[in-house]
This record gives structure tokens, sequence and C-alpha cells, in this order.
């Protein structure tokens, strides 16, 4: 019969690969030299999740999430060897921010729609986030790791919430218009300047659209990557 493991019995495993006579590849590593391992992992749940819709077989989901929970339970085994906190603190930190943020649910706060939930949870966030010293400015709490369209909108978001940056869907428009008309102007090279400037603009521009417009545009761009894909290679098995 197959063993069935419990989640006490993974995270023994981890504390085993990385003890004295465990993986000598697994003791060697650090929070720093996990970072790529993270981000490919949920990059590859991302990808599960797009399988899992055009197939309905979960199997390589679950695979997937398997190895992004190794990775927290490897980061999270490193940091109780340091003397920092265990996986035990990490579970009781994020249950109690759910319970925290979630007050229409584990309080008498009244929330009946998602907009009025996540006012309450920005509320919250903010009040958090004000007790963190690292935390410099709300535009910097946005992670520079993020992918840069990912990035954009929630920095725009903030630069409105907290500095007044307003721009409206026309003005936006405009803009992209007037990069645009900069952009024709210029003659196409190998490296110019003004042309990064107008891309930039253009960039930023389209960033703010897709705010207002509540867009995903790191999604939009990777559909219509694989939009492209898919007809190229049409065009080549014909």
């Amino acid at each position: 019969m197959e063993k069935k493991y419990t989640y006490e019995d993974f995270l023994e495993i981890i504390r085993a690969l990385r003890s004295e006579n465990g993986c000598p590849w697994d003791r060697e590593q650090t929070h720093q030299s996990l970072r790529p391992c993270l981000m490919e992992e949920a990059a590859e749940v991302i990808a599960a999740i797009r399988i899992f819709d055009q197939t309905g077989n979960p199997a390589n989901l679950k695979e997937e999430l398997g190895d992004v929970l190794l990775q927290v339970v490897m980061h999270a085994q490193i940091a109780a060897e340091e003397g920092l906190f265990s996986m035990e603190d990490v579970v009781q930190d994020v249950a109690e921010k759910m319970v925290r943020r979630h007050p229409h649910v584990f309080g008498d706060v009244e929330a009946s729609t998602s907009g009025q939930v996540l006012e309450n949870w920005e509320e919250i966030k903010k009040k958090e986030k004000e007790k963190q010293a690292w935390v410099e400015s709300p535009l910097r709490e946005v992670p520079p790791e993020l992918p840069a369209l990912t990035r954009a909108p929630k920095v725009l978001k903030k630069a409105d919430k907290h500095y007044g940056y307003r721009s409206t869907y026309e003005e936006d428009m405009d803009k992209l218009e007037q990069a645009l008309h900069q952009l024709r102007a210029q003659t196409p090279k190998e490296y110019d300047e003004e042309i990064e400037k107008q891309v930039g603009n253009i960039l930023m521009a389209v960033s703010d659209i897709s705010r207002l417009c509540k867009l995903s545009q790191e999604q939009i761009l990777t559909d219509k990557i694989a939009d492209l894909i898919e007809l190229c290679e049409g065009k080549a098995e014909k």
C-alpha cells in the first residue's frame, strides 16, 4: 500500500534534507540562492492553471503547487536554522492576517460587495505597514522584483491614492497619441534616446489605461504572444 504523507511528514522530510547527513545540494541553499527557484515555480503554477483550463486535468496543477510549497517550507526551515522563525510561525502569521483583514467574516464589520472588502483590506493593510520601519513610502511598498507590466499599475494606483496623481482615461489617450506622434517622427535606429523616451511614455500611458479599466496588461500581453505563436505555427504547417 502506498504510504500517505502528512503535512508534518513533509516538514520532517525538509528538515532531514537540510540536516548534517542530508542532501549536499539542499544543505547549501540560502534565501538568496533560492530566489530564482521560487520565481520559476510561481511561473510554472500560472502555466499549470492555463494547462488545467485547456485540458481539465488537475495533475500538473497539483504538482506545481507542491513545488511552490516546497520553496516556502525550505525558506522557513532555513530561517528556523538561523533562529529567526519556523514554518509554524509562518502559518500563525498568515492565519492571523486572514482573520484580521476579513472583519466582515470574523468580526462585526459589514461588507456586502467585493469593492467594500478591498477598501477594508487596504485600510487595514495601511495601518499594518505604518508599523514596518523598512517601508519608506506607499510607492515603495510595491516590490521592484515584480515584472514592470505588473508593477506599473500598482505604483500608479498608489500615486493616485496617496499623492493625488490623477490621470483620466482621456488624458492618458492624449499622452498616448502625443507619444505615438513623436515616435512617428523618428527614424528607426538600433538605439535612440528619443525613441526610448517615447516608448516609455507609451508604456506608462497604457499601464494607466489598464489600471483605470482594471485590466491585467501582463495577462493581455501573454495572451497576445500566445495568439502570435499559434498564428506563426499555423502558417508554418500550411
